[in-house]
């Protein structure tokens, strides 16, 4: 079973930053840690992580500044949902086109 949840410790030992720019992403509001019931403490979870490796290589190795992150992350977004009404509109005509075959029989 993968772990669902990663403390702000683990978090910064696996990316190698530290504390103030994990804080600097949750202020823009680029990560999202969430607080567990019983724990006053924030984590991580996978998808988060995930978003975080993509940050970075977008800050360290691109020299991309926050600002400029989030219209990445945000453009990135959009294309993901456009993607998929493209791929649902390919599917409805499909149908739509198999179902004419078979009236044309």
């Amino acid at each position: 079973m993968e772990k669902q949840f990663w403390t702000v410790t683990e978090v910064m030992e696996i990316f190698e930053v530290d504390e103030a720019f994990l804080s600097d992403l949750e202020e823009e509001e680029v990560l999202c840690p969430v607080r567990r019931k019983k724990s006053p403490s924030k984590v991580f979870r996978v998808e988060e992580l995930e978003r975080l490796k993509l940050v970075k290589a977008l800050v360290e190795d691109m020299g991309v500044n926050l600002p400029g992150v989030e219209v990445i992350l945000r453009m990135r977004q959009m294309m993901f949902d456009m993607r998929k009404q493209f791929d649902e509109i390919l599917d409805d005509l499909a149908q739509e086109f198999q179902g004419r075959l078979k009236a044309g029989k």
